[in-house]
C-alpha cells in the first residue's frame, strides 16, 4: 500500500497546474462580466475525471479496499475510466470498465491505451449491476464513483479544483467569481466547490447545468432520492437516477440546458478558442451566457468561471460528426445563430 501511495504522489508532483483561460468576449467586458474556464484537459488523461480518479485510488489504498493484484472495475461513460485505467496501470492492476456501448470510440481506445478492457452494457441504467457483478466475479473491488466521488476528496483545500480556481484569480479584475457552472455526472465536483465556498466564506454561488433527460434538476427541486429520467445524451454529465455523491443543498442554482443548445455552445466555443471542446463545456457555457445574461439585466459586474472538461478530439466521430449529430439531435443551426449573438454581450 505504501509503496502504491507513493507512487500515485509522485505522478501527482510531475504534473502541472491546469490553466484558468480568459475569454476574449469584449462585449461582455464591456458591461463589467467577465467569463473564466478552468482548462482540465490539460492533464494527463485529458479530462476533469483525472482529478476524480487519483482521488479515488488513494481513497480505496487507505481504505484497505485495494491491493497488489486487485481487479479494478469501474461503471463509467468513458473519462472516468480512461483516468482510472491509467492509474491501474501506474500500479500494475487489472481494470474493466462497464459502459454504455454507445461509448465514443476515441475513450475506448485510451483506455485499451492504458491497458484497460471494457464491459458494454445497451442502457446507460445497467452499468450499476453490471459492474458489481464483475468486481465479485473477479474478486476484484468496484471504485464506484457515483457513491464515492463527493467522500473521496479533501474540499478544505489540499490543492483540490476549487482552491485551485481561487488561486489563479486572485490577480483577476473581480477575483472572486460570482457565479461558479459545472455539470454534474458524480456530483463530486459540484460537492468540493460547494462545501469549499462555504467553508472558506466566500461570496460566490453554485450553478449545475444539468442536460435535457438528467434526474438531476428534478431531484434538486423535490428533494425525491427515488426519481428516475431517461437519462442524458451528453456524455459524461447527467443520470438516470439520483447519485449518492449529488448533494442538493450544496446548490444555489439548477439550469436545464437543452441539447441542441449544447451541441451549439460546444462549436461556438470551439470556434473561439480555436480548438475542439466536448459537449459537457458546451453545456456549461450555455448556463454561463444564462447567468450572465441575468446579471446584465440587474446591472451587476462580476466574474463567471467554469470548466473546459474535455477536449473534442474525443468526440470526433460523434458529436462533432456532422451527420451523427443529425440524425442525434436534429438541425442546431438556430441554436448556433443563438448562442453566436449571445456571445457578443
Amino acid at each position: 500500500m505504501h509503496q502504491a501511495i507513493a507512487r500515485i504522489e509522485a505522478d501527482f508532483c510531475r504534473s502541472a497546474d491546469t490553466h484558468l483561460i480568459a475569454l476574449p468576449l469584449p462585449g461582455w467586458a464591456a458591461h463589467g462580466i467577465d467569463f473564466y474556464l478552468k482548462d482540465e484537459s490539460t492533464h494527463p488523461t485529458g479530462s476533469l475525471k483525472h482529478r476524480l480518479a487519483r482521488s479515488l485510488f488513494l481513497y480505496a489504498l487507505c481504505n484497505g479496499w485495494v491491493h497488489e493484484g486487485t481487479t479494478i472495475v469501474e461503471a463509467s461513460s468513458g473519462s472516468t475510466a480512461v483516468s482510472e485505467a491509467y492509474f491501474a496501470r501506474l500500479l500494475g492492476l487489472p481494470f474493466i470498465a462497464v459502459m454504455p456501448r454507445s461509448t465514443s470510440q476515441e475513450k475506448l481506445d485510451q483506455i485499451a491505451l492504458y491497458g484497460g478492457r471494457c464491459h458494454f452494457v445497451e442502457t446507460t441504467g445497467e452499468v450499476y449491476a453490471a459492474a458489481h457483478a464483475l468486481a465479485k466475479d473477479t474478486g476484484g473491488h468496484y471504485m464506484d464513483q457515483f457513491t464515492n466521488a463527493e467522500r473521496a476528496t479533501d474540499w478544505r483545500g489540499n490543492n483540490n479544483i476549487a482552491q485551485s480556481m481561487f488561486e489563479q484569480m486572485a490577480h483577476e479584475r473581480h477575483p472572486v467569481p460570482r457565479w461558479i457552472v459545472v455539470g454534474a455526472g458524480t456530483g463530486g465536483t459540484s460537492a468540493t466547490i460547494g462545501r469549499f465556498l462555504r467553508y472558506r466564506r466566500h461570496a460566490s454561488q453554485l450553478c449545475v447545468a444539468d442536460p435535457a433527460g438528467s434526474v438531476f434538476c428534478a431531484y434538486h427541486r423535490l428533494r425525491d432520492g427515488t426519481l428516475t429520467a431517461p437519462g442524458s445524451r451528453i456524455e459524461g454529465i447527467g443520470r438516470p437516477r439520483v447519485e449518492p455523491s449529488f448533494i442538493p443543498s450544496l446548490i444555489d442554482r439548477m439550469l436545464e440546458v437543452p441539447d441542441a443548445d449544447s451541441l451549439a455552445a460546444m462549436h461556438a466555443l470551439s470556434d473561439l478558442l480555436g480548438r475542439r471542446v466536448g459537449p459537457s463545456t458546451g453545456t456549461n457555457l450555455v448556463a454561463m451566457l444564462d447567468l450572465a445574461q441575468g446579471m446584465k439585466a440587474r446591472g451587476e459586474s462580476g466574474a463567471l468561471l467554469s470548466l473546459l472538461c474535455d477536449s473534442g478530439e474525443r468526440y470526433r466521430q460523434t458529436y462533432f460528426d456532422p451527420g451523427w449529430a443529425q440524425e442525434r439531435f436534429g438541425d442546431v443551426a438556430p441554436s448556433l445563430a443563438h448562442v453566436r449573438a449571445q456571445l457578443q454581450g
